[in-house]
């Protein structure tokens, strides 16, 4: 019986690391995860794939090039700002919060809006796969719990309930985050051909 690998998940946010062990959990699982909270410079850009691979190489030089690690980023995306806050949201929201972000596009009648995640990951043999995620919808005024980022005010297209209002499962099968880590997953687990 083959040692199943141990994959790093680099992030210091407990409440992602909870969902992603969540998103990751299978009892055939090839792999185990571990969590390293490195506090890694991210790149200011638009470009979401760049963003996460600068992340994860920075990662790798630190925890060595034979580690297997991944890195997640995560955008929201107006239609009405042509893209923005985008890769930007996690500082929009420390700035000027829920109530700023809603009072930025109350001047627009679009209220649309992608939800995507970016992850980057470094096999431990040098290669880099990304993995991404999309989730059409709208922003709407806050509803629901208020303790996981911008989940209380965009509410994915066809639902009539916020990611926040949403239960764990119900979320997962429909957001951005989890259509990104349900390819990773089929990824991690498919049989590698060895010599």
């Amino acid at each position: 019986m083959t040692s199943k690998k141990e994959i790093i998940f680099v992030t210091g946010n407990k409440n992602k690391l909870r969902e992603v062990q969540q998103l990751l959990y299978s009892e055939n699982a090839q792999y185990t995860l571990a969590n390293e909270p490195l506090d890694l410079i991210e790149v200011q850009e638009l470009d979401l794939e760049h963003i996460a691979l600068a992340k994860c190489k920075q990662a790798v030089s630190i925890l060595g090039p034979t580690t297997p690690l991944f890195v997640e980023d995560t955008a929201l995306s107006f239609t009405a700002l042509n893209g923005l806050p985008g890769a930007y949201i996690k500082w929009f929201l420390q700035s000027i919060g829920l109530d700023g972000i809603l009072r930025m596009l109350s001047a627009f009648e679009d209220k649309t809006a992608q939800a995507i995640t970016t992850i980057a990951y470094h096999d431990g043999n040098g290669k880099y796969h990304i993995f991404q995620g999309t989730t059409e919808g709208r922003i709407v005024p806050s509803r629901g719990p208020t303790d996981f980022g911008w989940d209380s005010i965009f509410e994915p297209k066809d639902i009539n309930k916020t990611y926040a209002e949403m239960d764990k499962p119900s979320k997962h099968a429909v957001s951005h985050r989890g259509k990104a880590f349900a390819k990773f997953k089929r990824f991690l687990n498919e049989p590698t051909i060895t010599n």
